[in-house]
């Protein structure tokens, strides 16, 4: 890391102490929440584990709010964890032991920073490790106590904000479960006539609701796919668009649900451009006139293949029954729940914001200009 304005550095084995997680026997692991929770290599940064031991261990590898986390193998990560009173696991150290809460704070915005350097320098390795005297050894810098202040308090502003947004995008998908249920009030595909007499809604299944086309699959192959092009291609990838293509003949209008099934998705999207469906696992929903497709896309959300049970098979998706309010009823439930959906969309764009915000700040303080 390049020196600003004469600032001197330190290993960061001379400002702090590393402490490396214990090799806690797995078979003494338990999921039933008993004893303390195991901070695993795939855990630093989640902020909870799935994992606990309840047996004797030396209070050293015990972790509290507000310790620096930093998983040492694969994918290298930093974080401070949040997760309650927790146990360090092997391939997992904290950083403890530092002069003060502020030096602490500057060294943790540093380590993203650091640990991208040491990737660069082991690319070449199979195995990617960071081990003991890598760590001690990183150069960290150290400027005095004033400068690290002002940036830390700088970055910290930032941070906040970040969790503040990340808080809200979490609220609006609650929110959003919570008006589905609301105005869907099903209870599930076996109360479908306690459903129907509760809101006197009709019920039908899917497959009646469907146009002559109920359905069709993909069959564009990932060989075809371009960077880009006319029109975007929809498969099962977590991406919006997996791709682009110039075949003519499978394009759709848009405006409709797209149901994906896959090995290991079940995912819902609604696509409002002209679209292709891509590899196999895709298929395409199309309502009959009297039913938006919108609506149908909600109602699918809800009726979740992963929640009741539905695996992967569509057969067994188009026998379920539906509520089929009238169509002004089913504009107002689009309505509301559209509107939710556009505040979280409006929350992602800040998400993205504050991240390049944050990212540039910190360019900023640790680099030379």
């Amino acid at each position: 890391m390049s020196s600003k304005n004469n600032w001197p550095t330190k290993k960061l084995g001379e400002v702090c102490d590393i402490v490396y997680g214990f090799a806690f026997k797995a078979a003494k692991f338990n999921e039933a929440g008993k004893g303390l929770p195991v901070i695993r290599i795939g855990d630093v940064d989640k902020n909870v584990t799935g994992k606990f031991f309840d047996g004797e261990y030396d209070q050293k590898y015990l972790v509290k709010n507000g310790d620096i986390l930093l998983g040492l193998s694969g994918s290298f990560k930093a974080n401070q964890w949040l997760g309650g009173k927790a146990l360090l696991n092997q391939r997992v150290a904290t950083l403890k032991g530092f002069e003060n809460e502020v030096s602490e704070k500057f060294v943790f915005y540093q380590m993203p920073g650091l640990f991208l350097e040491f990737e660069k320098q082991i690319t070449q390795l199979s195995v990617k490790n960071i081990l003991t005297k890598h760590l001690n050894n990183l150069d960290v810098l150290y400027p005095p106590l004033n400068i690290k202040k002002q940036i830390v308090e700088r970055l910290d502003k930032i941070a906040e904000a970040r969790k503040l947004n990340k808080d809200l995008i979490q609220k609006s998908d609650e929110l959003f479960q919570s008006l589905l249920h609301k105005e869907l009030n099903p209870a599930g595909p076996a109360d479908a006539k306690a459903m129907a007499g509760k809101k006197n809604w009709e019920m039908k299944k899917l497959k009646e609701i469907l146009s002559n086309e109920k359905y069709s699959v993909g069959k564009l192959k990932r060989a075809g796919y371009q960077k880009s092009g006319t029109y975007p291609i929809i498969d099962q990838s977590v991406n919006e668009i997996a791709g682009y293509s110039e075949n003519k003949e499978v394009v759709y209008s848009g405006k409709l649900p797209v149901v994906i099934y896959g090995d290991h998705t079940r995912i819902v999207k609604f696509v409002e451009h002209k679209f292709i469906l891509g590899a196999d696992g895709t298929k395409i929903l199309i309502p009959k006139d009297e039913v938006l497709a919108k609506y149908l896309y909600f109602v699918i959300q809800f009726f979740n293949v992963e929640s009741h049970g539905y695996k992967r098979h569509f057969p067994i998706l188009k026998e379920i029954k539906i509520p089929l309010p009238p169509l002004e009823t089913q504009k107002q439930i689009v309505a509301k729940l559209s509107a939710v959906q556009e505040y979280k969309k409006g929350l992602l764009e800040q998400k993205a914001k504050l991240k390049e915000l944050f990212d540039s700040a910190l360019h900023k303080s640790m680099t030379q200009h």
